[in-house]
């Protein structure tokens, strides 16, 4: 394990509470998932999100078990757990040239508008009794 995965996650960055809310979210499950699994109630999984309380050793084990981390790195963010989280690897889109091609869409859409005034004026004049064409 490398030395950014246990800053992100270790005793002077993160909390008990923080590396369970982590584990939990990287395994993809939701509170009330998880604490259905555990056997407790979602309020107890929060208090422990939240650092509120903690399990005692044999829900602990358990949790550990099911995260994929081990107990240590639960308790104090050393040892087996996961990485730090990652930047989203798809790449972002070039904004400013998006916001280019909405200006363009926008400027063509002005004008498009007023030519329709302009024909739609045009139009009442030859319906109107008395207008020019």
């Amino acid at each position: 394990m490398n030395d950014d995965n246990s800053d992100w996650y270790g005793p002077d960055a993160a909390t008990f509470g923080d590396r369970v809310a982590g584990a939990r979210e990287a395994a993809g499950m939701t509170q009330a998932q998880l604490a259905r699994r555990l056997g407790v109630k979602k309020a107890t999984l929060v208090g422990w999100e939240d650092d509120l309380s903690e399990p005692r050793a044999n829900k602990l084990s358990m949790l550990a078990g099911l995260l994929n981390v081990s107990i240590i790195w639960l308790l104090t963010g050393e040892g087996e757990g996961m990485p730090a989280p990652v930047e989203d690897a798809r790449e972002m889109p070039d904004i400013s040239g998006v916001l280019a091609e909405l200006r363009e869409i926008r400027a063509a859409m002005r004008t498009n508008a007023e030519r329709a005034a302009r024909v739609e004026k045009k139009l009442r004049q030859l319906v109107q009794p008395g207008g020019d064409a």
